[in-house]
């Protein structure tokens, strides 16, 4: 399960960003082409996160649909999978979308004095 390091990884780098302030949530984005299981980084989440500044910080997730460019037509497909056919018959097809892993927000608390 490399779901385990990535996610170990995403918590590294959040918390070196928070720069020891308490996160409150985390937007991640993971494309559906990635071969990346959300819900198995779901479950690593709690307990990476556990004594960290990231401990009891709302994970959420956004799925990015796969998409292709065909190299013989120029059309925007979607794709289920990182192959796949186009209507012109061509299979020579560029992923543009789906592959992503990105930490896009991260909120963090603010102590007001």
């Amino acid at each position: 399960m490399h779901e385990l390091g990535i996610t170990q990884n995403i918590v590294a780098i959040v918390s070196e960003h928070a720069h020891g302030s308490k996160v409150k949530r985390v937007l991640l984005e993971i494309g559906k082409l990635s071969a990346i299981m959300p819900d198995a980084i779901r479950f690593c989440f709690d307990i990476c996160s556990q004594g960290t500044v990231l401990e009891k910080a709302k994970l959420e997730i956004l799925e990015i649909s796969g998409l292709g460019k065909c190299r013989q037509c120029d059309a925007e497909i979607p794709l289920e999978q990182p192959f796949g056919e186009c209507q012109c018959g061509s299979k020579y097809i560029d992923l543009i979308a789906g592959q992503e892993l990105k930490i896009k927000e991260i909120e963090i608390e603010e102590i007001c004095v």
